[in-house]
């Protein structure tokens, strides 16, 4: 558990990637996608309330509505930033942000359920979230895998 948690959290940050190469490319795709997500969030009129998620915003507290969206994208923004950060500068972490995500994900589908709220369509973060979970956890894993393939079947394994 302790050798886990080193992996996840090194004494040590620096640059290198600590699994496969893949997984800081995967990462840094996702940190593309935060910091755009983040910027409709916080810049849109409607926060994308409406004009993304589909949410009717033709009723009282619609403002309300917009303003945590705005909110929402603003700390979205800070994520980004701190994603885009670890994918160029220190990737020894991608790890630690891949865990990081996946708990960000897991809390946002709990948050659906516990919270349910009514849409005219399926908003697109919900559709993303059943790809980015399993994508997460598989990038996870590689991010922590110390022996590539390659070598793996050059030595006949």
């Amino acid at each position: 558990m302790i050798r886990l948690l080193s992996l996840i959290l090194p004494s040590n940050v620096d640059n290198k990637v600590p699994g496969m190469q893949l997984t800081v490319y995967v990462f840094m795709l996702l940190a593309i996608v935060s910091t755009v997500r983040s910027c409709i969030h916080l810049l849109s009129p409607d926060g994308g309330a409406g004009s993304i998620a589909g949410m009717n915003l033709q009723v009282a507290g619609a403002d309300e509505v917009i303003f945590a969206f705005a909110l929402w994208g603003g700390s979205q923004l800070i994520y980004a930033l701190i994603q885009l950060a670890v994918a160029f500068r220190y990737r020894s972490l991608v790890p630690a942000m891949y865990v990081l995500l996946i708990l960000e994900t897991l809390l946002r589908m709990l948050v659906g359920h516990m919270k349910p709220v009514t849409f005219a369509h399926t908003p697109p973060g919900e559709y993303a979230n059943h790809i980015i979970l399993p994508l997460a956890i598989l990038m996870l894993a590689l991010s922590l895998w110390k022996t590539a393939p390659a070598e793996l079947a050059a030595k006949g394994v």
